[in-house]
């Protein structure tokens, strides 16, 4: 195992950022990391990154504590932070060479590596500017190249597409699915195209307790304890008229159209229709919708929001 988070708790104050959580982040695989704001993934990835001590519980990282060990968790882990700092007033060569001097890597390994990450990274054109006239989306590819420029086995992003442009955000797509491949990739984001298009496996966290942790398939089978049916009418109709349909949990209004959460295992569309027939309500379309994974993450964190 490349990651495994044990029994974790950070506490600031009496605020419990993370609430004894354990989940595993195995080599090769791309790890979702997902929470709403204030839910402990930003703290969990900082203390797998030894930038904050645990106050109880611990994380392994290749065989290493990062409460006993740090320097050797170090070695092993590449972490980019949410809001990615930089050195705007140095070039980017001259930046990635001194990331790696930080690593002790030096004279010609030093060089090589630098003209790797350059390359790798998409850099070759921008190598010889300041990192303070770079576009975001190429600050952000000069932070993955210091975050790898040491060749860790984990690498740990923090929101690595924040504020990217669509184009952006498939180029650093493309580069984090090419990197997965010989280390452990754990990543948060609130995109959840790029969770369904990157991750093999998904953490859920929310008020610093996990509330899932499986396959995206998975979670998008075994999850989905309710479906969806949209049904569209002409005119807006009053969702009283539906109360009487056995099965539905609730109704949500989205124009001329009703959002109909109902039980998983039947299908409601007929009887809508019917309802819909009986008080001269003009239908105009009634199709169930599959479920997403963002309608899982709003059910899942929700839930404990209401608690």
């Amino acid at each position: 195992m490349s990651v495994i988070v044990r029994q974790l708790t950070k506490l600031f104050g009496n605020q419990k950022a993370v609430d004894a959580i354990s989940f595993e982040a195995n080599q090769g695989e791309i790890l979702g990391f997902l929470g709403p704001n204030g839910a402990g993934k930003s703290t969990t990835m900082r203390i797998a990154a030894c930038f904050l001590p645990p106050t109880m519980g611990e994380v392994e990282v290749a065989g290493f504590q990062v409460s006993e060990t740090p320097l050797e968790v170090r070695k092993r882990v590449g972490y980019l932070p949410e809001n990615n700092p930089l050195y705007y007033d140095m070039y980017v060569k001259e930046y990635l060479s001194f990331i790696a001097s930080l690593h002790q890597i030096k004279g010609r390994t030093n060089r090589e590596k630098v003209n790797h990450m350059i390359d790798l990274t998409g850099l070759t054109q921008e190598q010889n500017k300041k990192i303070g006239q770079l576009s975001k989306g190429y600050r952000q590819r000069v932070g993955l190249a210091q975050s790898m420029i040491h060749d860790p086995e984990v690498l740990i992003l923090d929101e690595p597409t924040s504020g990217l442009d669509p184009n952006q955000i498939i180029e650093i797509r493309d580069l984090i699915h090419q990197l997965s491949k010989n280390k452990t990739v754990i990543f948060s984001t609130h995109i959840m195209q790029e969770v369904q298009a990157l991750c093999d496996r998904v953490v859920i966290i929310d008020h610093g307790r996990i509330v899932a942790d499986d396959l995206v398939e998975n979670l998008q089978n075994e999850k989905s304890d309710q479906q969806i049916i949209i049904a569209e009418f002409e005119i807006p109709p009053d969702i009283s008229l539906f109360n009487s349909i056995k099965g539905i949990h609730h109704i949500d209004i989205n124009g001329p159209s009703l959002i109909i959460f109902a039980d998983r295992d039947k299908d409601i569309r007929s009887a809508i229709f019917k309802v819909a027939s009986h008080h001269n309500l003009s239908l105009v379309g009634l199709k169930k919708e599959e479920q997403s994974l963002e309608r899982i993450f709003q059910n899942l964190t929700q839930k404990r929001s209401k608690k």
